[in-house]
Formats: C-alpha cells, structure tokens, sequence
C-alpha cells in the first residue's frame, strides 16, 4: 500500500510562483513513477509531469519551460516547482504513484491540493 499527501496549494497572482509537495509512505520501495496531474473545472485530469526511479522527467506541453518537477529523499517526496503561473494553471493538482509488485502493477492518488492562479 502507498499513501499520498499533497501540499503547497493556494492562491497565487498570475505570474507568480509556488511549490507543491507530496509525500509519500507505505510501500514506497515500490514506486517506479511519480507526478502530478491537474484537474480543472469541467475538464478531464490531464498529466502535468512525471518523473521515474531514473530520474527521467516528462512534461505537458502546457507547462514545459514553467513547471520543474523534482524527487526529495529518493521517492519519497516529489515536488513540483510552477514558476509563471497564469489563469489556465487553475485546478486541483493530485499526485500520483505507479508501483511494480512482482507482476502485479497500482496506481495510487492523492487528496488533491487547490491551486488557484488570479488577481
């Protein structure tokens, strides 16, 4: 089992800057990915970043050059730094973890953090 817990959400002026966390517990020797997805009103879940064991990252286009997703503490905790934050980058960001137990593979998801880009 892995538990996620999302942090750092919260009302930003368009242009700004913040910092989400998650942090990760239970099996986490199992997680081969971590990232971050973002939902907005009325819109499907998209993927923001994703980063492997490997330290290979992955990007929406959307927040390509912006956005900086990095590993703390091996894959215990994953953050995303959003730099340039406008109006569209509104939504409930989760976090989320693919793990590998022998064949078996799981997805699991966090809470959920508000982050709401507006003047």
């Amino acid at each position: 089992q892995v538990q996620l817990v999302e942090s750092g959400g919260g009302l930003v002026q368009p242009g700004g800057s913040l910092r989400l966390s998650c942090a990760a517990s239970g099996s986490i020797f199992s997680i081969n990915v971590m990232g971050w997805y973002r939902q907005a009103p009325g819109k499907e879940r998209e993927l923001v970043a994703t980063i492997t064991r490997g330290g290979i990252s992955n990007y929406a286009d959307t927040v390509k050059g912006r956005f900086t997703i990095s590993r703390i503490s091996a894959v215990r905790t994953v953050d995303l730094q959003m730099n340039t934050l406008a109006p569209e980058d509104t939504a409930v960001y989760y976090c989320n973890a693919a793990t590998t137990s022998g064949v078996a593979t799981g997805s699991y998801w966090g809470q959920g953090t508000q982050v709401t880009v507006s003047s």
